[in-house]
């Protein structure tokens, strides 16, 4: 039974810490003369990283954040707060979502914008949101050496989103695009379409960015369905919903629909409207190469290393009780193993007939 209980508990330790293999600490110790103070903070809550909108970070696949302090010689200090997803699609939509069209665009990870002292920037399937008391000429460069040190998502959830090369850039207001999975944030972004024209039940992406014409600002909406047909019959929802009055130009090629709002009379309108085509790709998302998870090899030489730990603890503890036995009874003869008292003989008696 003992055996039994260390082998149960060896196992746990072995299962934890291959959890821990797989999901590493977010943000590292020092980087690029960077020293990180105190102890990180780290939370699987959304409303302790936003208070404001924890549903938002729910929708885009919020897993865990670290959130440290860090501080350098010369006195500078530096805090980041890190999110990591459950994919690159959702960092990239948090990324759209958290940045600020009077942030500039930075080259630092996947992407980047920074505004003053903050600069925000994703790599992989982690968003990291940095925040200096005092940026200097090389903030960049430290930033893209912690980009490089950042954990990075495995196989096809390391893949970002096609939806956004789609978009036009002729005309296109800097950092106006918002990728959106779910209604909450569809209604932050102040979407022209509603959650209900969008219809989540068939789990759309959603991709916004504004334009300037001469006729006056305009809105794409970039609506992606599983299939041409879904799209199909939302377009049909949405044209019979449409008043009189026109409020939107919209059209579908292949899963896509693009809706145009705005100042949809103008010929710009009707360009930037068929100005987006789909064009079908094949993608092949699955992986080159076995990861160490999912190496049958691996398997058998844990299974045989755990048989190992097993047998070793196994031979420890026959030692020490097998130890402990032999000096009790050099120290202590006939007293405490092997009293005569105790001993006992079973015979049987077996006589051949006719001998008593």
């Amino acid at each position: 039974m003992k055996r039994f209980s260390i082998a149960i508990l060896t196992s746990l330790w072995l299962c934890t810490f291959a959890a821990a293999a797989d999901n590493p600490a977010l943000l590292p110790k020092s980087f690029a003369g960077w020293t990180q103070t105190g102890q990180p903070q780290t939370t699987t809550n959304p409303a302790q990283v936003d208070s404001a909108y924890p549903a938002v970070l729910q929708e885009y696949g919020f897993a865990d954040s670290e959130t440290a302090s860090y501080t350098r010689k010369d006195g500078r200090k530096l805090t980041l707060k890190a999110a990591r997803f459950n994919d690159a699609t959702g960092a990239y939509g948090a990324f759209t979502f958290y940045r600020q069209p009077v942030m500039s665009s930075e080259e630092i990870g996947t992407k980047a914008a920074g505004a003053n002292n903050r600069i925000l920037f994703f790599r992989s399937n982690v968003l990291v949101d940095a925040n200096f008391d005092r940026v200097t000429a090389m903030s960049a460069a430290e930033l893209r050496e912690l980009a490089g040190l950042l954990p990075a998502a495995k196989g096809g959830a390391d893949n970002l989103p096609t939806l956004p090369q789609y978009l036009p850039k002729q005309d296109a207001v800097a950092n106006s695009a918002k990728y959106i999975l779910g209604p909450q944030a569809l209604l932050v972004a102040k979407s022209p379409l509603t959650a209900e024209q969008v219809d989540f039940s068939h789990d759309p992406e959603v991709l916004m960015q504004d334009y300037s014409s001469k006729s006056g600002g305009l809105t794409l909406t970039l609506l992606a369905y599983p299939t041409p047909q879904i799209a199909g019959e939302r377009l049909r929802a949405l044209q019979s919903a449409q008043p009189a009055n026109r409020t939107f130009l919209a059209r579908r090629t292949g899963p896509i629909l693009d809706i145009v709002t705005g100042a949809i009379g103008s010929s710009e309108a009707q360009a930037l409207l068929n100005s987006v085509n789909y064009e079908a790709e094949v993608t092949w998302n699955e992986a080159t190469t076995v990861s160490k998870r999912d190496n049958i090899g691996n398997l058998i030489v844990a299974v045989f290393a755990l048989i190992g730990i097993i047998l070793l603890i196994s031979v420890i503890f026959g030692v020490f009780f097998g130890g402990i036995r032999i000096l009790a009874k050099r120290m202590f003869p006939d007293k405490v193993f092997d009293r005569p008292d105790e001993m006992e003989i079973i015979q049987l008696h077996l006589e051949e007939p006719g001998e008593r």
